[in-house]
């Protein structure tokens, strides 16, 4: 493993994950909140992120960390703010 990998998953939660045979999907996400909220790193997640799926996702296309990482990948779209009444009152 590159001493990059190493640097940007110090305690091993990501690279252990690929190690487990038989893990599940949620499984994986909650190793990857674990690793997403407890680290401290001075580059971005986003690219972080990329970094562990270039060299985890050839090897491994198919496991659910790939499937966790490349979601955590994806934007989440904005939510639109509904000010006034109609954000107040339901639109049935």
């Amino acid at each position: 493993m590159s001493d990059l990998i190493k640097d940007i998953d110090p305690r091993g939660l990501i690279k252990d994950s690929y190690l487990i045979d038989g893990i599940r999907i949620e499984e994986c996400r909650s190793i990857f909140l674990d690793w997403a909220l407890f680290d401290d790193h001075a580059m971005p997640q986003s690219e972080r992120i990329t970094l562990l799926l270039d060299h985890y996702e050839t090897a491994q296309p198919a496991h659910p960390m790939t499937t966790v990482l490349r979601d955590a990948r994806q934007e989440l779209p904005q939510p639109k703010r509904r000010g006034g009444r109609k954000g107040r009152v339901d639109q049935a």
